[in-house]
């Protein structure tokens, strides 16, 4: 038997959106060859895509790729106190109408929903430790409700699951925001998207255990590793995000210190089928970015293969 997932990845390591120094002079058209030549069915969406959906499946076509998704910066968690919550959905739910049409026209199935509210993620001299946090009872229930709302509407007007990235530097983070996330919003309207890197990151020193703990929600998967004294160092000298970034503190499977064997044994198990996405934060000019795209590939097709094979 074989486990029915495909393996894509993310222009990050060609080209950075949060960085655009980095990778700045290289085409998309490199990225998408040697993306390909590698064996990659697929990539997401970045700074240097076409934003006309035709002309993106146009481009992707070329090179025989999948588009996988796409990041949309939401803000839903904007005024949670606001007496009116439903004018927060409804202004994603007008912002967000080009981008969703572009993912529907090229077969995706989930967004990544990235919540930017406050974010400090993109802030070079701001520490994550002065991320934005939902405090209180009625800030998280509030901000779960918007969230179902946007997620019922994606599912309704494009066919697209809201799978929820966790980040470093936004409000939720840590394992414990996760979980109480989960907690609140509807599993049929709000879903997963699970990333090891910034599990680890934000505090799940085994990320397969945060895993276990919500795969049956998980709809989308980021495959990052991490460097943990890179991470501990940013952690305890209160770095940005973005200085991490520049550090070290991600790279592909298999160059770091997390169990990928344990993580895609339990999304196996748990019978997902979506995609596994190589993403790592790197600059190219330290970690070159087509042997590190083969090298996290290569880790993750043989773990795919030996749990198929072992089905």
């Amino acid at each position: 038997m074989t486990w029915n997932v495909r393996i894509g990845i993310n222009p990050i390591g060609w080209m950075n959106d949060d960085l655009p120094s980095l990778g700045g002079d290289t085409p998309l058209d490199t990225a998408l060859a040697e993306g390909r030549a590698i064996g990659y069915a697929g990539f997401e969406l970045g700074n240097k895509f076409p934003s006309d959906p035709a002309e993106l499946k146009e481009r992707l076509g070329r090179f025989g790729l999948a588009c996988v998704s796409g990041w949309y910066s939401g803000f839903l968690a904007e005024a949670l106190d606001a007496p009116d919550g439903d004018a927060a959905v409804e202004r994603e739910v007008q912002r967000c109408v080009a981008h969703m049409r572009k993912l529907r026209h090229n077969g995706c199935e989930v967004v990544v929903y990235g919540e930017c509210a406050g974010t400090v993620q993109g802030r070079m001299d701001t520490p994550v430790s002065r991320r934005p946090q939902l405090r209180g009872e009625p800030a998280w229930r509030e901000y779960a409700r918007r969230l179902d709302a946007f997620g019922q509407h994606l599912l309704q007007a494009y066919g697209l699951r809201l799978a929820y990235h966790h980040h470093m530097g936004a409000c939720v983070e840590s394992p414990q925001d996760v979980d109480r996330l989960m907690e609140l919003t509807d599993p049929g309207k709000v879903f997963l998207l699970f990333d090891t890197g910034h599990a680890y990151f934000g505090g799940a020193a085994r990320p397969e255990e945060l895993l276990r703990r919500h795969v049956h929600r998980v709809a989308h998967v980021h495959c990052k590793d991490v460097r943990p004294q890179v991470v501990a160092k940013a952690r305890n000298e209160s770095w940005s995000f973005l200085r991490g970034v520049l550090a070290g503190t991600f790279t592909v499977p298999g160059d770091g210190a997390i169990d990928f064997a344990a993580v895609l044994r339990t999304l196996s198990g748990a019978g997902y089928t979506g995609w596994l996405v190589v993403e790592a934060e790197q600059d190219p000019a330290v970690a070159p970015s087509e042997p590190y795209a083969r090298k996290g590939f290569e880790t993750l097709r043989a773990l795919v293969d030996e749990l198929g094979a072992g089905a």
